[in-house]
């Protein structure tokens, strides 16, 4: 490929003559001819007013500006193309070259049976409002089996609204992929299906892949899901034509193309034609009845699918039926799958393509059937699955809105369960909304930092859909013991024998308030002797020790206590006394 790129020790001239090769002609001969050339001109950016009057300015006839990469296809006099090189808001300046329909004639018909659609119409799946562009030369939009499904388009050959095939090409592919499921003729892969066509190649068959990027832009604008794109080159077109099919892709474009006709028959080589080539567009090659590779189909590591290309009956322009052969007749067969994957709810349509198709050939992918043969059976033939439902999961310890002390050990306790998967007890993970991951599983303890917690429980199935429950919890600060106060009797107070002595004291808790009616009341001579805050009691003579105690809702305990005596107490006893009254 030959580009105008400055950083690049590329001759400039050399795209001139390349040019002019195309056109057959030599260097003399177009510049005494004024000669012109059909280029895709790419800029560093958006192409601006200025940069559509510099083309202009160099005699350039604008046929496109795109929006889904930056260029421009124009018609350039050759000898003005190396100042337009010298632009420094130029890219690269690629020839527009042609492509052709993909397509050889045999007999017969198979193709929509053999992959399994009928089956996945059985479940109700036509792949019903699915949008399928066919970039290709028309659709004959008035056949009785294809007028239904037909949901508009664009002649870019013409530059009008009215995309009538006047080959054929397009209207057989259009066929394969959505004739009606009306009784009469043929039926399509998604005979449901909503199909556009984007007309691309004349009457001859043959088109520019400046028109072809100009279709994907309309696709992208369309909210097209999937295109057909059975024509090709061999040649490759160049740096902006591969990022048109990647920009299409990424704003959720299906491609699907055939993989050409190029091949031989002892299926050496990589001949895989563009677009069939790129990363972003899913290469198709041609099978018989028996499954073995059609001889013309071309082969190569970018062959992704397979699917029937011999003797493919479809509609003709006209109103009939017909036969025709050619990796432009496999590709319908995978665009139609496509649609009914995404009726059934797939997400990752191209994936679904790979993993359900029948191995052929060499095991695992290889360069003659790719992945291997489509089957819109399985991959489609399920009715779509419900939505997954989130995991069940319930807390029942600790309830919303506990209390509990500092550096208490608190039980966590939930369940989770999955209409799917079953119980999922044993997959919890338990958080704080202060301490981060505090646990797994459906019973465990822990102490948590003081302070007010969001306690979550979560659990993820085995889609990746996720349920929680979550509690709030409150944790305490230390717990402190009560205060206890003995106002009477006074330490050390002396009482008669058989005295009402007068009890009086209080205890209150930083956690549980006024305490007071709560005390114990006892003497170590006596035992218990009264409770609450005040009472009156006769205690028994001697020297009594009297302790006032409380216990709060944490089991703190706390006491106070006096020395009291009761009753009379003999004087210390004295020594004899001694007298001599004679010797």
């Amino acid at each position: 490929m030959l580009s105008f790129i400055p950083a690049r020790t590329l001759v400039l001239a050399f795209l001139a003559l390349a040019l002019f090769a195309t056109l057959g002609i030599s260097g003399d001969t177009a510049q005494a001819r004024g000669e012109r050339s059909d280029v895709i001109i790419t800029f560093a950016g958006p192409p601006s007013q200025s940069d559509q009057a510099a083309v202009r300015g160099a005699g350039g006839d604008i046929k496109y500006t795109y929006t889904l990469i930056n260029a421009i296809a124009a018609s350039v006099p050759d000898q003005a193309l190396e100042g337009l090189s010298k632009n420094p808001n130029i890219t690269a300046i690629e020839p527009d070259i042609t492509v052709y329909a993909v397509d050889a004639e045999l007999d017969n018909a198979w193709g929509v049976k053999h992959i399994g659609a009928g089956t996945v119409h059985d479940l109700s799946n036509s792949g019903a409002g699915v949008k399928i562009a066919v970039i290709d030369s028309g659709i004959d939009y008035t056949h009785a089996d294809l007028n239904a499904n037909y949901a508009g388009g664009y002649d870019f050959v013409n530059g009008d609204n009215d995309p009538m095939d006047d080959n054929g090409h397009g209207t057989h592919v259009a066929g394969t992929i959505a004739a009606e499921d009306n009784g009469t003729g043929v039926v399509g892969v998604a005979p449901g299906a909503r199909i556009y066509a984007l007309k691309v190649l004349s009457s001859s068959g043959s088109g520019s892949y400046s028109d072809i990027i100009a279709a994907l832009q309309w696709a992208v604008d369309a909210h097209i899901q999937v295109t057909n794109n059975s024509y090709g080159s061999s040649g490759d077109p160049g740096s902006a034509v591969e990022a048109a099919f990647e920009n299409s892709a990424a704003a959720g474009v299906l491609h699907i193309a055939a993989a050409g006709n190029s091949g031989n028959p002892a299926g050496r080589g990589d001949n895989v034609i563009f677009p069939a080539r790129y990363d972003s567009v899913v290469a198709v090659a041609a099978t018989r009845l028996d499954d073995s590779r059609a001889s013309f189909s071309s082969t190569g590591d970018e062959v992704e699918l397979a699917a029937p290309g011999v003797s493919i009956n479809s509609t003709l322009v006209g109103g009939g039926y017909g036969t025709k052969s050619g990796t432009s007749m496999a590709s319908p067969h995978v665009a139609g799958t496509a649609a009914l994957i995404i009726a059934s709810g797939i997400s990752d349509v191209r994936l679904a393509l790979q993993q359900t198709a029948d191995d052929l050939g060499t095991t695992g992918r290889d360069e003659k059937y790719g992945f291997g043969l489509v089957d819109a059976d399985e991959a489609a033939g399920a009715p779509a699955p419900p939505p997954n439902a989130s995991p069940t999961v319930s807390i029942s310890s600790p309830t919303d809105g506990a209390t509990f002390l500092s550096e208490a050990s608190i039980s966590f306790v939930g369940a989770a369960s999955d209409t799917e998967d079953g119980d999922l007890t044993s997959n919890l993970v338990w958080t704080s909304s202060k301490d981060g991951q505090i646990g797994a599983g459906g019973s465990f303890s822990a102490t948590l930092t003081d302070g007010d917690h969001t306690i979550t429980a979560t659990v993820t199935d085995s889609d990746f859909a996720a349920g929680s429950a979550s509690v709030s919890i409150t944790v305490g600060t230390p717990n402190e013991n009560p205060a206890v106060s003995i106002s009477s009797p006074a330490d050390g107070a002396t009482f008669d024998s058989g005295a009402s002595i007068s009890f009086a004291g209080t205890a209150d808790d930083t956690e549980d308030g006024d305490l007071t009616a709560s005390l114990v009341w006892t003497s170590n001579i006596d035992g218990s002797i009264g409770s609450g805050g005040s009472f009156s009691a006769t205690l028994s003579d001697g020297d009594h020790t009297v302790t006032a105690t409380v216990t709060d809702s944490g089991d703190a305990t706390s006491s106070a206590a006096v020395a009291i005596t009761v009753g009379s107490v003999p004087p210390p006893n004295a020594s004899p006394t001694v007298s001599i009254t004679s010797p």
